[in-house]
């Protein structure tokens, strides 16, 4: 909603001046009001730094997680599940967390069968492993009454599931359903746009980076973000001590340590 009104304005900002400001010249609505500075080099570079697509995230994140030979409604399940279970934890972790839980049967069915004991064995050391047991529980059990055992098909209805968050709705949205809802920003994400001054000022929260990141970023890069910055905040923007000497941008980042 809040970006449909941005649009809006943007698209009747000449009508608010003298009326005549269109005739002018003085105004150019389709144009964003704000952009960053640098921000269309800066990404290619990272595209270039991950050219090589061996980060953690391409090897074992979710989109890696899941059994591709599975029917539609299984996969989206596994989908949601690796979500789930990607909260405070390190890809290898919940890959492996996956096909553990793959090698027991992973379905909605399964699922509610296992007792808790069980499926917290399986998905140790996942974090936070103790709250993912029940929320799986529970989301599951929704997932069953409500959904006929596949998952929501908006993110309105899935950050109404227990343990799912606004990133993993988005997420889920993009890998499960193919469709772009929007940008996916887990911490790699906050991170690096805050540090590359993407956002018009400093954000504190990851809803908060996405809704100025929505703002002003083209929607055909919404789908690449998350996974592009991902794996570039993994091996190069590090949370501490980042690797400016090896970063391409280091003479256009903002935050860059330049020795």
């Amino acid at each position: 909603p809040r970006r449909s009104r941005r649009r809006k304005s943007v698209t009747i900002a000449y009508e608010s001046g003298q009326g005549d400001g269109a005739e002018q010249g003085t105004s150019e609505p389709q144009r964003p009001r704000w952009e960053p500075r640098d921000w269309r080099q800066q990404l290619e570079r990272i595209r270039e730094m991950r050219r090589s697509r061996d980060a953690p995230v391409d090897e074992m994140g979710v989109e890696k997680c899941y059994d591709s030979s599975a029917p539609p409604q299984v996969m989206r399940y596994q989908v949601l599940l690796s979500l789930m279970l990607s909260s405070q934890t390190k890809d290898q972790v919940t890959s492996a967390a996956m096909l553990r839980l793959r090698q027991h049967g992973l379905t909605v069915d399964s699922i509610l069968q296992m007792d808790d004991a069980t499926l917290g064995q399986i998905i140790y050391p996942v974090g936070f492993w103790r709250n993912k047991v029940k929320y799986i529980k529970q989301t599951t059990a929704i997932l069953k009454e409500k959904y006929g055992g596949d998952i929501p098909r908006t993110v309105e209805e899935l950050v109404q599931l227990p343990g799912v968050g606004p990133k993993m709705a988005h997420l889920a949205m993009n890998i499960a359903w193919d469709s772009v809802s929007g940008i996916a920003v887990d911490t790699h994400v906050h991170r690096i746009t805050n540090r590359l001054k993407w956002v018009k000022k400093e954000t504190r929260h990851p809803e908060e980076t996405r809704v100025a990141l929505e703002d002003w970023l083209p929607r055909d890069l919404w789908r690449e973000i998350n996974w592009l910055l991902v794996g570039f905040g993994q091996q190069t923007c590090l949370p501490v001590n980042p690797r400016c000497n090896e970063c391409l941008n280091q003479d256009i980042c903002p935050a860059a340590k330049r020795r």
